[in-house]
């Protein structure tokens, strides 16, 4: 019997030992230092499974024969054809030269999200953008699905999107301090797994439970009672979802109404408030945002949000909104609202108060400041200056040439005739999936590079297998982590993929640029210069000792220099002028002179309430539901989706759907029935779960299954809410997505005849016979 190895790793959700013997995962074990390690980590053998991965170099068979002049409805349909790596990285530099050459660099979209691992070397977005820009550039995307409109407001009124990326108040300050916390979406360990570029220690859960010791008063304002923790003890508040910008601005217009406004900070440290308060006042339309008026838009009771107005200013308040908030029509309002409602209340800068964004959306966000330089291998210069909002990938595709606005800018889309996707899967995270699938087959030709045969890598044209993390090294680490981490190579690469570094690496050389591309290092020698830089840096600037990289690569881990107890805007709170922002004025922008200029009906000058596009208030009756499609316990995304953690969440296969037991009753829903949810963009099936922690008219679908569409009909088995959410820009100014703002209806599925788990299987083995 051979030698177990025990073999340091890092994923999105944690760092963990595998247990390796003879080449196999046979198990997996937490990190010495996380006090709530995640059950995903569990799950990470599943990579090792040839039955999803892509094992070698793959490209369609009507692209191979007639290249850019192919048939592109060809595409998820036609056999894929095995090449040698040599001829597949010389098919894609060919390509890449000849779009460029023909009609501009700008017409290539680099399409790669970046989510596939947290290595710092081996990440998939950074590398494509790395060797593209050596090549004269490409078309980018700029912020993320997860958040975009949040931080694009927050940029105009805070002057960075700091409050929202983890660099408001600390979380250890909020359980000292704070004394009336109010939650608005979720604070939940469900979501605080996950960390972009790895984490250590999930601290969200003991943070949480000082917050209980201390017997602080917590509001959750939310459709989902369990987006916070049983245990904590909180008044739960079943809101109307997309209506928490009127709750904010009548919350705000109740402290007004009985003149408890902070008028000395609103005067010293925010600009354009009269803006806001007239509006709030109701000069304009007559209509006085107060308790009532929130209430009856909200779903809630006035006599409660008016008790609120006034615990905000009495007490020592808080105010935490989940990026889930901003991810719908208009969803620049909840976290500007949020930031006036602040404001008002005069809380910002003060220990355990004012207001903070993204708390438990990912594992660092309030945990102690990471001080020095995060590893990272630097993208280069970019030598053009052409992107997208990232949620606008149909949009551009559709529509080359067409005009589009981002921050109060007129940009114009391009004429894209490649796309390079690596490390993502627009297939699971882009809205809106048929209209995807019509604008995919724009393009002349589509590249992915991933280790997964994905719905995206189905549907391209030249598909490069690549590693997963735990078949080669790298190290993990962010600017929200305490740790950096090593994350060593546990078993040997399966068929015949490589690397991320490897892949690009061999196409710059065909390009002509390995030499700028690689700079003389080989994969280990990238991750020795990676940690360094940082070891350097953290002496350098705090004179913090972090052991040299032999020593870190033995050990598997070395802490950073961080702060604690941090108190967002303290000191721009004391001396506005010693300390003043990058906004327009210096100041809090409540009242945006930008924006005024702009007119945007759907982005005014200054935080409102606009009706969402689709919400529980217009629905045509009684039966049409509002669509959530969150983050599941079991996976990222739709990562390890059939890992051992994420089985676990599903119900005959499917995934499961939450609905109050008032809507099933009525529905003619059993509980674990399959259901049939439709709207005019699609239709997926999933099994009901009937819950009472859920608000009435309220589904829940979580995000992530793999996109399994059947037949002539369309119809999606597996359950991807992707296939019924909205695909328009959150606003004019932010263009952020909108996939929270969704109505859809619902009925039991009366052709349930097979299981979601066999279709996949059944397209799994068509793949592998190819």
């Amino acid at each position: 019997m051979s030698e177990v190895k025990r073999v340091p790793h890092c994923s999105h959700w944690g760092a963990y030992t595998i247990l390796v013997e003879d080449n196999r995962i046979v198990g997996v074990e937490p990190f010495e230092h996380d006090p709530a390690p995640s059950p995903i980590i569990h799950s990470v053998a599943e990579w090792a499974n040839p039955a999803r991965r892509v094992l070698r170099p793959m490209v369609r068979s009507g692209w191979l024969d007639k290249r850019e002049k192919s048939d592109r409805r060809g595409r998820g349909r036609e056999k894929f054809v095995p090449v040698s790596w040599d001829e597949a990285t010389t098919l894609v530099s060919d390509e890449v030269r000849r779009v460029a050459g023909t009609f501009g660099n700008a017409s290539i979209f680099a399409g790669s999200y970046g989510w596939t691992n947290s290595g710092r070397l081996h990440h998939a977005s950074s590398l494509l953008k790395r060797m593209l820009n050596l090549v004269g550039g490409f078309t980018r995307h700029v912020d993320t699905y997860s958040i975009a409109a949040g931080p694009v407001i927050l940029r105009h009124t805070l002057g960075s999107d700091d409050a929202c990326g983890g660099r408001a108040n600390t979380l250890d300050t909020i359980a000292q301090h704070t004394e009336t916390l109010v939650v608005f979406g979720a604070l939940s360990p469900r979501t605080a797994q996950n960390e972009a570029g790895g984490i250590g220690s999930h601290r969200l859960e003991t943070y949480l439970r000082k917050i209980v010791a201390r017997g602080v008063k917590v509001i959750h304002v939310s459709p989902l009672k369990d987006d916070l923790p049983d245990w904590l003890n909180a008044e739960w508040w079943p809101i109307r979802p997309n209506t928490d910008t009127a709750l904010m601005l009548g919350l705000a217009g109740e402290i007004v109404k009985a003149g408890r406004h902070d008028r000395d900070f609103l005067a010293r440290c925010t600009s354009g408030a009269d803006r806001l308060l007239r509006y709030l006042e109701g000069e304009a339309d007559g209509v006085c945002k107060e308790a009532v008026w929130a209430a009856g838009i909200c779903g809630l009771d006035a006599e409660k949000v008016a008790g609120l107005a006034r615990r905000l200013v009495d007490t020592r308040s808080m105010l935490t909104v989940s990026w889930s908030l901003q991810r719908a029509h208009h969803g620049e309002q909840p976290f500007w609202a949020a930031l006036g409602l602040a404001s008002v209340a005069g809380q910002i800068g003060l220990p355990g108060g004012g207001v903070g964004y993204g708390y438990g959306s990912l594992g660092g966000v309030g945990a102690p400041l990471n001080l020095a330089r995060s590893p990272a291998i630097s993208q280069l210069t970019r030598p053009i200056d052409s992107f997208i909002p990232v949620a606008r990938i149909t949009d551009m595709l559709l529509n080359p040439g067409r005009p589009f606005s981002y921050e109060g800018e007129l940009r114009t889309y391009p004429d894209t005739r490649l796309v390079y996707w690596a490390g993502g899967n627009p297939y699971h995270h882009h809205q809106d999936l048929n209209r995807l699938s019509d604008a995919w087959t724009r393009p002349e030709t589509i590249i992915v590079q991933d280790p997964m045969f994905t719905a995206t890598a189905q549907r391209a044209d030249i598909v490069l297998p690549a590693t997963t993390s735990i078949e080669r090294n790298d190290l993990a680490g962010n600017r929200r982590s305490d740790f950096i981490l090593a994350m060593k190579q546990a078993i040997e690469p399966l068929g015949e993929s490589r690397s991320d570094f490897g892949i690009f690496n061999a196409i710059a050389g065909k390009l002509g640029v390995a030499d700028r591309f690689n700079e003389g290092r080989d994969e280990m020698g990238w991750v020795r210069h990676l940690y360094e830089a940082c070891r350097s840096d953290a002496s350098a600037r705090f004179d913090f000792t972090m052991p040299d990289f032999d020593a870190f690569w033995e050990a598997g881990y070395a802490r950073c220099p961080v702060k604690a107890e941090h108190t967002f805007l303290a000191d721009f709170r004391n001396e506005p002028e010693a300390h003043p922002l990058r906004t327009e004025s210096g100041r809090i922008v409540l009242g945006s002179e930008t924006l005024a200029r702009l007119d945007y009906a759907d982005c005014r000058a200054h935080p409102a309430w606009i009706e969402p596009a689709e919400w529980l208030g217009n629905a045509a009756d009684a039966c049409q539901m509002h669509l959530i499609s969150h983050q599941p316990v079991g996976r990222l995304h739709s990562q390890l989706e059939t890992g051992a953690s994420s089985r676990a969440m599903k119900r005959n296969g499917r995934e499961r759907a939450h609905l109050h037991p008032d809507d099933a009753a009525a529905l003619g829903i059993a509980d674990g029935q399959t259901i049939r949810i439709w709207n005019g963009r699609g239709e997926c099936l999933a099994t009901a779960e009937v819950t009472d922690k859920v608000r009435r008219s309220v589904l829940v679908l979580p995000t992530g299954a793999w996109f399994t569409p059947t037949g002539n009909s369309g119809l999606e088995v597996a359950g991807n809410p992707n296939v019924l959410t909205l695909d328009i820009g959150t606003s004019q100014f932010g263009q952020g997505c909108s996939a929270h703002t969704c109505l859809v209806r619902v009925e039991p599925y009366a052709a349930d005849r097979r299981d979601a788990f066999e279709a996949y299987q059944e397209t799994l083995v068509a793949l592998a016979a190819v």
